[in-house]
């Protein structure tokens, strides 16, 4: 009985209630294989998709919100901002849903029909199009290990299927359709339908005409299709005859690519400079209209002087009460050599434009007044790399001067003599203070050149600095975009110096001297201004203010290479003029005076200025200003200048080739020696015949002893 028991169950095997239990559970595991092999990635949301979209572009705007800008940030590939569906044109919805998923707006993801229609297609040997629909092509931008190379299997159609299901369940149609057309890829870098409208058409979504819409439907199968083939799949989409316009469309889409100017290219060095991250939206401090007029007043100034003069410039306006810069001009390309270098940020000479600085320490300190009497008279300098002989711009010497004629009218050498009285030292550490950051090293590194600008700065500290004597001598940074901290004013230069400077620089009379009454620097209102040159005719500057306004302009090559017959008037001052002219100036009466200021009727000996009424620090004013007499000045040789360099014209006789010598000071009873030749005395007026070689002039007193000496080289 045992053994057919046992025999029975051997031969029927299991019951079939445990055959269909182990097929059961055969059938879930494979089912939880096949769930699992082709479960795809999550999905994320619309908003989740929308707030991850990244821009490669960052945009600059002006304080009113203005697009002044924008900048490609991200090079890897060309992303505008986010595309909202209502911002995209009619036909360009219509054309893509018909011809990538024309039931797109029936089906939950996946079109069955169309999916049967491609396995017929295949079955048949036929090449049929693809049966993905939108959905399913979104989740795989969304997720692209969807649509890796190679993923073409039925596994991983599977997956796209399922993650389509999952978008639809969560997603409206609008929404799915919209991110669809900014993550599909169109040609080269241009994915999106912005990016696709502006480097293919140069247009934006919501300007394109339908056969736009009919070659964009017809890149998205293969962005890099050739004309012809692009123009017949258009064609098809469009069920026409006659063909000929979409392919000359299609030849002229793919042609040199257009560059639509969604903004209009106002600032770029401040947008390289600011947009550094994609997607950036920067306010900036700018006036769209005042950067539009700095920007033409510079271009109309540098096509008028020519490449051969002139290739660069920059400007900057800033407000003077807030310190935002208004307008930002690095340049303005055209004939620039090195148009990407930003001009109103590069470090160049000062020339002149440091000595209203230099001039107010003297007044603030008690040494000059503006009716000071300085002499404007060669003048040589012993220094550690021989002797320093400072000219005018203009190689004339003007004789004695007062302060204010010596800063209006730009003279150097009272300059360098004012430097004498202030100190190297302290002048530099003054310009530092004042926010002249270039000047790394000491004084003595700078020496007496100090004076005449022989530092490097930027237009910017320039700007900032000029500001600080419009503000009564309080110096903040500069503020360049809305959120910028609003830093503490730091007092560099007093109240009233920095009024007496600013009154100085306003004084067309004063100015005279040097540049005449009708210059570029005259203004039918109230503005304080300073020109300067830098040494090779390498820079041109002119900075000025208004009471309301702050203006620098610089001119120049910015590769190095000196200008053409380009003068402190000639070059910046035009474009200074047009600026502060066509800005809206306020209250443009001169600034009152601050308490410390006193005003006195004053009076020059020997006609030295005609008679006026100035200003001085409360208890320094006088009312007659006398040069020292030539008895007080130690006896001196004025010409030739040491170091000079003469040379013979064979063209012209010799007799008549006699050198001038030239004594100042009190020079009775002193004689004069050419090498070892005696030459009498020293106030007769010598002129000397020297042949070729190097010669000695000696000054001698009555002692022997000697007062002063030159040497000369005759060629």
């Amino acid at each position: 009985m045992r053994a057919r028991i046992s025999g029975g169950l051997s031969a029927a095997g299991v019951t079939p209630a445990r055959a269909a239990l182990s097929a059961l559970g055969l059938a879930l595991g494979m089912v939880a294989m096949l769930d699992f092999a082709t479960r795809p990635p999550p999905m994320p949301d619309y908003a989740q998709v929308r707030a991850a979209w990244q821009p490669s572009e960052a945009w600059l705007y002006d304080r009113h919100g203005v697009l002044i800008d924008s900048a490609r940030v991200n090079f890897a590939s060309r992303r505008l901002g986010w595309t909202a569906l209502a911002d995209v044109a009619v036909p360009v919805r219509e054309v893509i849903v018909g011809a990538e998923d024309k039931r797109f707006f029936a089906h939950g993801g996946v079109d069955w029909l169309a999916m049967a229609g491609a396995v017929r297609d295949r079955i048949a040997g036929e090449a049929g199009r693809g049966a993905s629909t939108l959905t399913m092509q979104l989740a795989a931008y969304l997720a692209p290990e969807l649509s890796a190379p190679g993923a073409r299997g039925w596994r991983d159609k599977l997956r796209q299927m399922r993650a389509a299901w999952s978008i639809e369940q969560r997603w409206t149609k609008d929404q799915i359709l919209e991110a669809y057309l900014n993550r599909a890829g169109f040609r080269g870098e241009a994915q999106g339908v912005g990016a696709a409208a502006l480097a293919l058409f140069g247009k934006t979504p919501d300007t394109l005409a339908r056969d736009d819409a009919l070659l964009l439907a017809a890149l998205l199968p293969d962005p890099q299709a050739s004309a012809p083939t692009l123009a017949r799949r258009a064609c098809a989409y469009a069920r026409r005859a006659d063909c000929r316009g979409l392919e000359a469309g299609a030849w002229a889409m793919l042609g040199p690519q257009r560059s639509l100017a969604l903004d209009p290219g106002l600032a770029p060095h401040l947008a390289t400079r600011l947009l550094t991250k994609p997607g950036a939206r920067i306010t900036t401090t700018l006036d769209a209209r005042v950067q539009r007029l700095a920007t033409m007043a510079l271009a109309r100034q540098l096509q008028g002087l020519g490449a051969g003069r002139a290739r660069d410039g920059a400007v900057i306006v800033v407000d003077n009460a807030s310190g935002e810069v208004r307008g930002y001009v690095g340049g303005v390309g055209g004939a620039s050599t090195a148009r990407e270098v930003d001009g109103a940020a590069a470090y160049r000479q000062a020339g002149s434009t440091l000595k209203p600085f230099l001039y107010a320490q003297a007044i603030e300190r008690g040494y000059l007044t503006p009716a000071s009497i300085l002499d404007d008279s060669p003048v040589q300098l012993d220094t550690a790399t021989g002797l320093y002989v400072p000219q005018n711009y203009d190689r004339d010497f003007k004789g004695p001067v007062s302060a204010r004629t010596a800063l209006a009218g730009s003279l150097n050498v009272p300059a360098v003599r004012t430097l004498l009285l202030v100190g190297v030292e302290p002048f530099r550490d003054q310009l530092w203070d004042t926010g002249y950051r270039g000047l790394t090293e000491d004084g003595q590194y700078y020496g007496f050149s100090l004076a005449l600008g022989s530092a490097e700065v930027t237009l910017l500290e320039q700007v900032a600095a000029y500001r600080s004597l419009a503000r009564g001598g309080r110096w903040s940074p500069l503020r360049l975009t809305t959120d910028a901290p609003v830093a503490p004013d730091r007092v560099v230069t007093s109240p009233q110096a920095a009024w007496l400077i600013g009154d100085m620089l306003a004084d067309s009379n004063a100015r005279a001297v040097t540049f005449g009454l009708d210059s570029a620097l005259s203004l039918p209102f109230w503005a304080a201004v300073k020109t300067g040159t830098s040494k090779g005719l390498r820079d041109n500057w002119c900075i000025g203010f208004s009471r309301r306004y702050t203006v620098g302009v610089w001119v120049g090559n910015l590769e190095g290479d000196p200008m053409r017959a380009v003068s402190g008037t000639s070059g910046a001052a035009p474009v200074w003029r047009d600026v502060m002219r066509a800005l809206d100036q306020g209250d443009a009466s001169p600034p009152p005076p601050p308490a410390g200021i006193e005003r006195q009727a004053i009076a020059f000996s020997d006609g030295i200025e005609q008679p006026r009424h100035d200003y001085f620090l409360t208890g320094t004013g006088q009312a007659r200003f006398v040069a020292a007499p030539a008895a007080a000045r130690r006896a001196r040789i004025t010409n030739p200048v040491s170091g000079s360099v003469y040379a013979l014209d064979p063209d012209i006789p010799v007799a008549r080739q006699r050198l001038s010598i030239g004594v100042s000071g009190q020079a009775a009873a002193h004689r004069l020696w050419l090498d070892q030749r005696n030459l009498g005395a020293a106030d007769g007026g010598s002129l000397v015949l020297a042949g070729p070689g190097r010669h000695l002039i000696r000054l001698v007193d009555l002692s022997g002893r000697v007062v002063d000496q030159v040497a000369f080289t005759v060629r």
